[in-house]
């Protein structure tokens, strides 16, 4: 950073002074070390193999690329902009740094230089192979797809679909025993997601286990609409979702089942349209569900994390504008937009070791999922992108209506069990906690470690990362408070959601092997055939 550098508008001349300073000291620090050959090693995983410690020069590249970047980010810490404009402009400047990085550039990344030279350039052959292959698909491979097969070694858990509509299949999952808890439960996955997130390998399927521990299982696959759809699926709405997929989906499970009220899982968006659906059933008088889950969901939206930046009034009157009659909100654009989120674990590793590097990503199962994205309706998009991301609307109890009536969170008066991760960056645990403020029932809290996706995917043979509780369910105002007085416990939360949820489940009787009944005929064997649409 040059010494005569102007002060950049919004930046104090004390603040970017001291910034300056700092620079130049660290600078200095590293060409001393630099000269010595006793450059320090550096933790950063992009500069972790020993190729770039074996070079200083490039050693040295790296370490000015590091500090050149906290530089950066130090003066939008600094500077007198308001707090919505510094996130904009560190998710900028991160996307920007995060692009510039001497890993991504053959010229730049010795690591890939000696791959080349190992291979007799077959490397680069094989990464250019792999770049026009995935220009074709248009996105970046993350797994060996080749490895799975959606039906033959993920989400296979025996069942069958017992009802479809334009917006759903409904699966009703196959008994582990012969008996199980009278009270089966209703898993809502996210639609932007296919479903068996949940469902994955039979070692770390959120459905088996649930099964293995004497419950009954449905679960909601919703359609995947695609441009040549014509029975008007691209206009549908969030009360159809609600009305026409929720809700109707309780109701089959009540008809099959028996039961009057069954237990009701949401997950992410899931969870989102579960609760507006079970406040819907509410203010018509009705309560059809005994309990509800939800997992990494928001109610709150006061602070959506690193995705506010991509939400302001013009973005969204944009969007409204472009398919809030009718179209699709593409998986092609909400997968970039994720991957986004995160540009070193999602893109960047990728374009260095796919491309630079030629080598074949390792089958993942949970990254097969991810790459599977869906499109939505455009007016359910819109709707859900302006009441929730942009106004709140959500949690003000009667600002709503939905499906013809008022929508008051604080009327549904059934037990909850809250389930956030504790890094995740697409649902804030801190804004997931603010459901146990606006939910009417009893609640349990529940953080978990990890990730969005991996700490909800945790199953508990593999005895991996750990869980907080609250001792005695005990609520607080904030989230803060309720973390400082919370038990750390080692392993999956699974148990103790099973264990809680047995509460909820009525005691265990004689289950029918037959799926259905004669209103709801078994149609197709699971995973039925809507998960198998793929958007392009």
């Amino acid at each position: 950073m040059p010494t005569g550098w102007a002060t950049p508008p919004g930046i104090p001349e004390g603040a970017l002074d001291s910034i300056r300073s700092e620079f130049i000291k660290q600078w200095r620090d590293l060409t001393e070390s630099a000269v010595s050959r006793q450059l320090p090693a550096i933790t950063d995983r992009r500069f972790a193999s020993p190729a770039w410690s074996a070079n200083p020069s490039y050693l040295m590249m790296a370490h000015f690329y590091l500090l050149s970047a906290k530089s950066m980010q130090r003066m939008v810490d600094a500077s007198d902009a308001d707090q919505d404009m510094k996130e904009r402009l560190r998710f900028s400047i991160m996307q920007w740094l995060d692009a510039m990085s001497p890993a991504n550039f053959l010229i730049t990344n010795p690591d890939a230089q000696e791959t080349l030279l190992k291979t007799g350039g077959e490397s680069i052959v094989a990464g250019m192979n792999n770049f026009f292959a995935d220009v074709q698909k248009g996105r970046i491979t993350q797994t060996d797809e080749s490895k799975f097969k959606v039906g033959e070694n993920v989400a296979t858990t025996p069942g069958s679909v017992v009802f479809q509509n334009k917006y759903f299949q409904l699966i009703q999952y196959k008994p582990a025993a012969s008996t199980a808890y009278a009270r089966p439960i209703l898993l809502v996955p996210p639609c932007i997601n296919k479903f068996y997130v949940l469902d994955l390998q039979p070692e770390n399927s959120v459905v088996r286990h649930t099964l293995a521990q004497g419950f009954n299982v449905f679960l909601v696959s919703w359609r995947n609409p695609v441009p040549e759809d014509t029975d008007g699926i691209e206009h549908a709405t969030w009360d159809e979702y609600l009305e026409d997929g929720v809700l109707k989906a309780i109701s089959v499970v009540q008809a099959i089942s028996g039961q009057s009220k069954i237990n009701t899982l949401g997950f992410c968006v899931g969870g989102t349209m579960l609760a507006t659906a079970l406040a819907v059933a509410a203010a018509r008088g009705e309560e059809p569900a005994a309990s509800v889950t939800l997992l990494t969901s928001m109610l709150d939206f006061s602070d959506t994390g690193v995705l506010g930046v991509f939400v302001d009034p013009q973005q969204v009157a944009m969007r409204e504008q472009q398919m809030g009659h009718g179209g699709l909100m593409t998986a092609r654009e909400l997968a970039t937009t994720f991957s986004f989120l995160r540009p070193n674990e999602l893109v960047w590793n990728y374009v260095v070791s796919n491309y630079l590097k030629g080598e074949t990503p390792p089958a993942f199962d949970l990254l097969f999922w991810n790459s599977d994205s869906t499109n939505l309706p455009g007016p359910f998009f819109t709707w859900y992108f302006r009441n929730t991301y942009l106004e709140n609307n959500l949690r003000v109890p009667g600002k709503l209506d939905c499906a013809g009536v008022p929508v008051d969170l604080s009327k549904i008066k059934i037990p909850a069990y809250l389930y956030a991760s504790r890094e995740d960056h697409i649902v804030p645990w801190k804004t997931s906690y603010l459901s146990t403020q606006v939910l009417g029932g009893a609640k349990r809290f529940v953080l978990g470690a990890s990730g969005h996706i991996a700490g909800v995917i945790n199953p508990p043979a593999k005895n991996k990362r750990s869980f907080w509780t609250a001792q005695n369910d005990q609520e607080h105002t904030t989230a803060n408070q309720w973390f400082d007085q919370a038990i750390e416990n080692p392993g999956s939360w699974w148990n103790d959601w099973t264990t809680w949820l047995a509460k909820q489940s009525g005691r265990k009787v004689k289950v029918s092997a037959q799926a259905g009944n004669k209103y709801y005929p078994d149609i197709e064997a699971a995973p039925g055939s809507y998960v198998q649409v793929r958007a392009v």
